[in-house]
Order: structure tokens, then sequence, then C-alpha cells
């Protein structure tokens, strides 16, 4: 799925439940905020937990030794911040096509543990 599709599905999603109060140029200019304040909060090195959807972090890559492919002599990759996606148990059970609880278990079940 590209952004535009992204855009063409909230447009079509707005219009079933409110109506055409929306035109695509500015649903896209919401997708655009949207992302641009993910972008930004993560430069700050913020965290931003959506409810339900998942959790983006920055997490420290440690320092590596890698290898040049071209010479094949060792090189150390120095450590860097990188963003990673932690998704939600809800969105992890609904990708498994399964109930939210399938992987999750019940509480009782991780009291038991």
């Amino acid at each position: 799925m590209t952004k535009a599709d992204l855009v063409e599905q909230v447009t079509a999603s707005i219009a079933r439940t409110a109506g055409p109060m929306i035109s695509k140029k500015d649903c896209a200019r919401v997708v655009d905020a949207f992302l641009d304040a993910i972008k930004g909060a993560l430069a700050e090195q913020s965290n931003i937990e959506i409810r339900g959807f998942g959790t983006f972090k920055i997490r420290m890559r440690k320092t590596r030794m890698a290898r040049n492919p071209r010479t094949g002599e060792p090189v150390e990759v120095a450590a860097r911040p990188v963003p990673v996606f932690k998704p939600s148990k809800e969105l992890r059970g609904k990708v498994a096509g399964g109930d939210d609880d399938e992987f999750g278990g019940t509480e009782a079940d991780s009291d038991a543990a």
C-alpha cells in the first residue's frame, strides 16, 4: 500500500461515515501532517504510542564489526540510533487472523505461569 492508496482509503472511509466532507487533497494534508509529526517526534528521540496500533521507538544500535564487500577487510560500524516499531497485541492478533487474546492469553493464564 502506498501513501496515495492510504489517502484514498481514508477519504473513502470518511465519506462513508460522515458524507463527502473532505477532499482527497485535504486528506492528503492530514496524512502528511500525521507522518511528519511521527518523524519529528522520532528525530527528538521521543516514543510515540498509538493505542491499538503500536509504538514507535528509538533504539541504540551497538558498535559492530562489518566487512567491506569490495576489499573484504573488517570495518567498524559506529553505534547509532535507529527507529523501531513494536505492534500492539491487537494488531498482532489482527494480522494473525485470530482473536486479540489468541497469543496474549488472559490475565489468569499469565498469573499461573
